[in-house]
């Protein structure tokens, strides 16, 4: 933002990019904000704490933020969203501007050390975390919600959503 730039023609202007923007802030072992899996298409370095991460509509990436403080962690979180697309609803997160459709959250580190395993687990079986079925992103936080394990991700059924993508409108 320019000096002569409102707040209000900033935010136009960012909304007229209909990029999905995310705010990464990484103060070692005090606040550490990370995406881990996503395909930014713009990066803006602001400082050498922060950078801002830009998504296209219709892309998922995970964000996962944690912070600490003399007595030990006060916050582990992990968000796995969707950019909106123009007209789309969409839910506020912070640090992420305007917002995204909320395929998953977790708080704890015990439940993020665990999504961050099912993550590798797909992973590990050749799946781009980026291509994933957001149904099966739901059923992830529903199940861990109700203290259920989650159903695998399989080839199988990633090769029919990556189907079912493809003739979708």
């Amino acid at each position: 933002m320019t000096p002569s730039t409102t707040p209000s023609q900033a935010r136009s202007a960012q909304m007229a990019d209909r990029f999905t923007r995310v705010e990464l802030i990484w103060v070692e072992k005090s606040v550490e904000h990370w995406i881990r899996f996503g395909m930014a298409v713009r990066e803006e370095i602001l400082d050498r704490r922060r950078r801002v991460l830009s998504f296209r509509p219709g892309s998922s990436f995970a964000l996962v933020r944690w912070a600490a403080n003399e007595h030990g962690t006060v916050e582990s979180r992990l968000d796995i969203l969707c950019a909106p697309r123009a007209g789309e609803a969409y839910q506020t997160v912070p640090f992420v501007d305007p917002g995204g459709v909320l395929l998953l959250r977790t708080h704890g580190w015990p439940k993020v050390e665990r999504m961050l395993q099912i993550i590798d687990v797909i992973e590990a079986a050749g799946i781009d975390a980026v291509e994933v079925s957001p149904d099966h992103w739901r059923h992830v936080h529903n199940r861990l919600a109700a203290g259920e394990r989650p159903r695998p991700y399989s080839p199988t059924q990633h090769r029919a959503w990556l189907k079912r993508r493809s003739v979708q409108p």
